[in-house]
């Protein structure tokens, strides 16, 4: 397995990103991986390669390129919870700027470079993202919609919100295989039962999930949240959809 940092253009800047594929040559299948607000670090990069061991080229973009390449804050290698509001709190500022337009401008961006790499396979890709970068991966795959195959994602947050451009507004362009693994402190019943007709009247295939005995950020083993069954449930949901829509196995 190989792996490398990459610039990616965007129309803000240079996006720097960090990428992981199978070093047996050939090309493979592309998945673009959306961090959690914490951003690029060894955790998600661990996450790549576990994927690229499978046969795929994960392309991870710094969300956050516009204020400094990653990692743009100091963090610990343990994300305990003692520190984690502070953390948030200086990450907040850019999250907020964060908006739908610069949202869609970057996965067009993304989407064209991961798509453009020599390693990568025509076909269809794969969107992942963690925690915020859930409802980015589900806006990425209603913008391109004949380009995403498969969206998952995992300890969600900002997936039904208030907003006219809420990302479940939008899940009638959807046409992607979804998965979503939530913590049982993710969203409210009513909440997953709206998501869950919006997807139903899509007509896409689902699956909507609650991991028992897991908070948010279940995933991710640099956290107090990390729960290591809910890890491997993860890749046991994970692994299959992206092999059934992007390889047909």
């Amino acid at each position: 397995m190989s792996t490398k940092t990459l610039q990616i253009p965007t129309a803000d800047g240079q996006a720097d990103a960090f990428a992981a594929y199978p070093d047996r040559g050939g090309q493979h299948p592309g998945v673009l991986l959306y961090t959690d607000v914490f951003g690029v670090r060894p955790e998600l990069e661990e996450k790549a390669r576990e994927l690229a061991e499978h046969g795929y080229y994960v392309l991870v973009p710094n969300l956050y390129y516009r204020h400094g390449t990653a990692p743009v804050v100091e963090l610990p290698e343990h994300i305990g919870e003692e520190i984690r509001h502070a953390v948030i709190s200086q990450l907040m500022p850019w999250v907020e700027t964060h908006t739908t337009e610069r949202i869609l401008r970057d996965a067009d961006a993304y989407l064209r470079f991961l798509t453009a790499q020599p390693e990568v396979s025509t076909g269809p890709v794969g969107v992942i993202g963690y925690c915020m970068g859930a409802a980015l991966a589900m806006r990425t795959a209603t913008a391109h919609p004949g380009q995403v195959a498969a969206v998952a994602g995992f300890h969600p947050g900002f997936l039904l919100t208030d907003a006219p451009d809420s990302p479940h507004r939008l899940i009638p362009e959807l046409t992607a295989q979804v998965h979503l693994g939530l913590s049982e402190n993710d969203m409210p019943p009513e909440a997953i039962t709206e998501l869950n007709q919006a997807l139903d009247a899509a007509g896409v295939g689902y699956t909507t999930e609650i991991y028992p005995g897991t908070v948010h950020g279940f995933t991710m083993s640099d956290t107090d949240a990390f729960n290591a069954s809910a890890l491997q449930r993860h890749w046991d949901r994970l692994i299959p959809l992206l092999d059934r829509t992007l390889t047909g196995s």
